[in-house]
């Protein structure tokens, strides 16, 4: 991200209910998650970030101190503030990096998502239920999936209520990756708290279809429910991924 783009992000935020500081934070993190600082960067100095993102000293300071207590970053008397390469994954704050299937190994995946589709449809009985909206109220449905490498892993599909997001990408190479830091910093919609239940089940031809599976296999089928800070119910997820090579870690600390 240039230091225009990165300072455009910002200020066009700054309506939201969200602290400056939080929003550079973000910009800052994002940047780390998807590779762009990659770890052992030095960051610029304080003043010459405060410049980029357009935004006071101490908003960077501050900023900086809340990445390196998540020890994103670490300072470095004679270096200066660099990045970790350890990323908060179980930390809600910086749940917009949701993904947790680690490898055989241990390691958490690094992953890339891909959109199939974006439709709106009426809400069915059950799903409208737990919107708490009467049935019939349009959702906006995502289906996608996530590679790690070129080995497709889990497909997902994602509802939300359309209404709460107008003007919603609707071609799927527009989907941003990280959808919750979208929906914090465009539509203001902070994910506060995640229910899931999780349970085997045998693979259906959909499964076998996006994940390359033969018949009969097992899938783990993650369905979930995402609230925001006014408890109000923001997504209805259900995640289904194949687990013979990858492990789901679901830590709380």
């Amino acid at each position: 991200m240039t230091g225009k783009q990165a300072k455009a992000a910002v200020t066009g935020s700054s309506s939201l209910p969200v602290p400056l500081y939080e929003h550079v934070k973000r910009q800052i993190a994002e940047a780390i998650l998807v590779g762009d600082l990659a770890p052992g960067t030095v960051l610029p100095g304080e003043v010459a970030l405060a410049t980029r993102y357009g935004v006071a000293v101490g908003t960077i300071r501050r900023a900086l101190a809340d990445l390196t207590a998540d020890g994103m970053l670490v300072r470095r008397r004679k270096t200066g503030t660099v990045v970790t390469g350890r990323a908060p994954q179980h930390s809600l704050r910086f749940f917009f990096q949701y993904f947790r299937l680690h490898g055989e190994d241990g390691g958490l995946q690094r992953s890339v998502p891909e959109v199939l589709s974006v439709t709106i449809r009426p809400a069915g009985a059950e799903e409208a239920a737990l919107f708490s909206e009467p049935a019939g109220e349009p959702l906006l449905c995502l289906d996608r999936i996530r590679r790690v490498g070129s080995v497709p892993v889990m497909h997902s599909q994602i509802k939300l209520l359309a209404r709460r997001v107008p003007d919603f990408p609707r071609e799927p190479a527009r989907v941003p990756a990280l959808l919750y830091l979208h929906l914090l910093d465009v539509y203001g919609i902070r994910v506060a708290a995640v229910r899931e239940k999780l349970s085997a089940e045998i693979a259906d031809a959909k499964d076998r279809r996006l994940l390359g599976l033969r018949s009969p296999s097992a899938v783990l089928a993650i369905h979930e429910e995402a609230y925001d800070q006014t408890g109000a119910l923001a997504l209805l997820s259900e995640h289904r991924a194949t687990t013979a090579h990858h492990r789901y870690v679901n830590e709380i600390r």
